[in-house]
């Protein structure tokens, strides 16, 4: 049975909103010396594209309307399939310039 649409924008949601619990009064430092950290962020980052993923074959219309979801979906594969290439300071980029677009938007999108 398929998941109604919308159960992937509250995962959306909730992994965002854990992200940003888990930054908060954190700098760039504090996410390189804390090893429980990246992997907390990254596996958000997971569920993030895998969610946007399943939306974009549950509701192709809805994905439409998220920036960068394509880039967000690549970027989840790079975490799992290219983990060992994962550069921390475009993970912390991506936290600090595209996570707040991307928590807007899916709000937005919960709303309708």
């Amino acid at each position: 049975m398929q998941r109604d649409p919308k159960t992937y924008l509250y995962d959306i949601r909730e992994a965002g909103n854990r992200l940003e619990r888990f930054i908060a009064d954190k700098g760039f430092e504090d996410y390189l010396k804390d090893d429980l950290l990246r992997s907390a962020v990254e596996r958000q980052f997971e569920i993030i594209g895998e969610a946007l993923g399943q939306l974009g074959k549950a509701a192709p219309d809805q994905l439409k309307k998220i920036s960068d979801a394509g880039k967000v979906i690549a970027f989840r594969n790079i975490l799992i399939h290219g983990y060992a290439v994962v550069d921390d300071r475009v993970v912390w980029d991506i936290i600090q310039t595209k996570l707040p677009t991307l928590r807007k938007e899916v709000s937005i999108l919960l709303k309708i």
